[in-house]
């Protein structure tokens, strides 16, 4: 059943003249009396007689009129349900405890009006998440490309901030007192990062971050998660791993680790915002006005070749 027909008809029952629903309706008259008369066809009665003053329903018309209602104001709340501009903004990021997470917590906490769906689509391959933005199941991914022209026409990719790289350490590492480190510092001495997926753009990062200053990151191993993580560094005199400053981390007090700023250069993982090239969702804007806010980088930063020419924040 036509649902516009309806909506000529519902139109038409309540302000007694076709003309009068044809205004509302934005088209002609002819138009509502043309769906009208295939509503009745489809539906074998008459709806409305006509008279001196307009139409006036039937029985059949007056029957039919609260379902119409009702059929209509359904389709409507439908549409509404799913227009951009009315449901919450879904946004992919890498894990509830990353920087991507804590911004938009940042920016929630002073937004709390926004609607804000935060999901983990769990994926390692970049390109999965930007087929999920290009195909409408999350409006926008915290993902990067490093090759921007393999972006399909449909999807564009934005920088949306860097997270300076720290150092965690136990008690019992070398390297536990230093109130900052240099990359150079760190050479010869084990950093541990389980979970380097093979194609990831992360793995891309810390391959050239390795050759870069000559750092011994080591993947071996299954990833176990944080909680393993952090047990074996608070145990460990020589293992060591990277995290990001903006990373949000709940250390238990006995392990007493230690994060450590590394500088001249600060190494810092940039991160993108993959999102539509048209009609984005409309609370995307004040995320990524959002961006501009957060503290700038240090003049001396080291960045993988893929990033943003001069990304400052």
């Amino acid at each position: 059943m036509d649902t516009e027909a309806l909506r000529s008809f519902v139109r038409a029952a309540e302000l007694g003249r076709l003309h009068h629903a044809a205004d509302e309706l934005g088209v002609t008259q002819q138009a509502v009396s043309k769906r009208i008369a295939a509503l009745e066809r489809e539906l074998e009665v008459r709806l409305f007689t006509r008279t001196a003053r307009g139409v006036e329903l039937t029985p059949d018309g007056r029957a039919l009129l609260p379902h119409a209602r009702s059929i209509v104001a359904g389709v409507d709340r439908a549409v509404a349900a799913v227009g951009p501009g009315s449901r919450a903004l879904r946004i992919d990021v890498l894990g509830l405890r990353s920087a991507q997470a804590v911004v938009l917590h940042e920016y929630w906490r002073s937004h709390p009006a926004i609607k804000l769906d935060v999901v983990t689509l769990r994926v390692d391959d970049p390109r999965v998440a930007v087929a999920a933005v290009a195909a409408g199941d999350v409006d926008a991914s915290f993902r990067t490309v490093t090759d921007p022209g393999a972006l399909p026409p449909d999807v564009q990719m934005i920088h949306a901030f860097c997270n300076p790289l720290e150092l965690v350490v136990g008690p019992g590492h070398p390297l536990a007192a230093a109130q900052s480190l240099t990359p150079r510092q760190l050479r010869k001495h084990r950093i541990w990062v389980p979970g380097i997926a093979p194609g990831s753009e992360w793995a891309e990062f810390y391959d050239q971050l390795a050759t870069d200053f000559d750092l011994r990151i080591d993947a071996a191993g299954p990833h176990f998660g944080d909680e393993v993580l952090l047990e074996t560094l608070a145990d460990s005199s020589d293992v060591a791993t990277l995290v990001g400053a903006r990373d949000r981390y709940v250390f238990p007090a006995q392990y007493d680790l230690r994060r450590i700023p590394l500088v001249n250069p600060t190494l810092a993982y940039p991160l993108s915002l993959v999102l539509p090239r048209t009609n984005p969702h409309p609370g995307l804007r004040g995320i990524i006005a959002h961006f501009g806010s957060l503290p700038r980088l240090p003049e001396t930063v080291w960045l993988p070749s893929w990033a943003s020419p001069s990304p400052t924040h």
